[in-house]
């Protein structure tokens, strides 16, 4: 059975009831008096990622937890803005509302939008002109510097490809990827490698793997979190057949533990 609107609402009021208990200058909870915006930004940022890979685990049972503790994050910056006379959650409701409805005018007007490529293509005029709205000198003034770097390459490259700074095809991309392999090569193998400049071509070379996931429809980071899921799980995997054989992982060599890593990719391929 599903709750009710009404339902809802009482839930959230009680939500919002239980913060401002926790935030009581007299009888609140210690740890919670002393927060601001800035302390509880890395808890936000722990509880997404949380939601992130508990889809990824496909352990749906623990969402709704991990979407409250999300949720909860929400509610304590309207308590702060609140307490500071600044925003409370019912203008944080009405903001997403009349985002969401300006935003889909093929939903909630009378534009008439027939595939998902108008759609994307609508949203990014309509946040371009929002963007113009604030009076931005540049398309990439209002990228948050604190999004995870793989986020934030994807995301620069979205916003200057939506100004037509793209390549069209996929082989120069490609290309692009192999050209900055090649500088990265070039500078770790000459006989004095200087570090800054090792970094910096690193950097080029991600960036540029970046923008090839991008022109397949890869998001670099979940792919990157998924890539790192899978090596754990296999290496795990190896630690159990070195510690059934006897002997220490240490004591291992890399041609034996390689035998153990495509023993335990054999075994993951037979069961699907």
């Amino acid at each position: 059975m599903t709750s009710s609107s009404s339902d809802s609402s009482s839930d959230i009021a009680r939500l919002l009831e239980i913060m401002a208990k926790l935030r009581d200058p007299k009888t609140g909870c210690p740890w919670d008096r002393a927060q601001d915006y800035q302390s509880i930004v890395p808890f936000t940022l722990e509880e997404a990622y949380e939601v992130a890979d508990t889809i990824e685990r496909n352990a749906l049972d623990e969402l709704p937890g991990e979407l409250g503790d999300l949720l909860f994050q929400v509610i304590f910056y309207c308590q702060l803005g609140k307490e500071q006379g600044l925003f409370d959650f019912e203008q944080v409701v009405e903001k997403i509302c009349r985002k969401l409805t300006e935003r889909h005018p093929h939903v909630f007007g009378e534009l008439p939008l027939a595939s998902s490529q108008e759609v994307k293509q609508t949203w990014e005029s309509i946040k371009a002109g929002e963007r113009a709205g604030r009076s931005l000198t540049s398309v990439l003034d209002d990228i948050p510097l604190n999004l995870p770097a793989l986020s934030r390459a994807a995301k620069i490259q979205r916003r200057v490809a939506s100004h037509g700074f793209d390549w069209a095809e996929l082989e120069p991309v490609v290309a692009k990827v192999h050209e900055e392999i090649d500088e990265v090569l070039a500078e770790v193998q000459v006989s004095s490698p200087d570090a800054t400049r090792v970094r910096e071509e690193m950097g080029d070379l991600l960036f540029a793997v970046v923008n090839l996931a991008r022109h397949i429809g890869v998001d670099p980071e979940q792919a990157l979190r998924l890539a790192n899921s899978k090596f754990e799980r296999r290496f795990r995997g190896v630690e159990a057949l070195a510690a059934a054989s006897g002997k220490p992982l240490a004591q291992h060599t890399l041609a034996q533990l390689d035998s153990y890593w495509e023993q335990v990719k054999l075994a993951e391929k037979a069961k699907g």
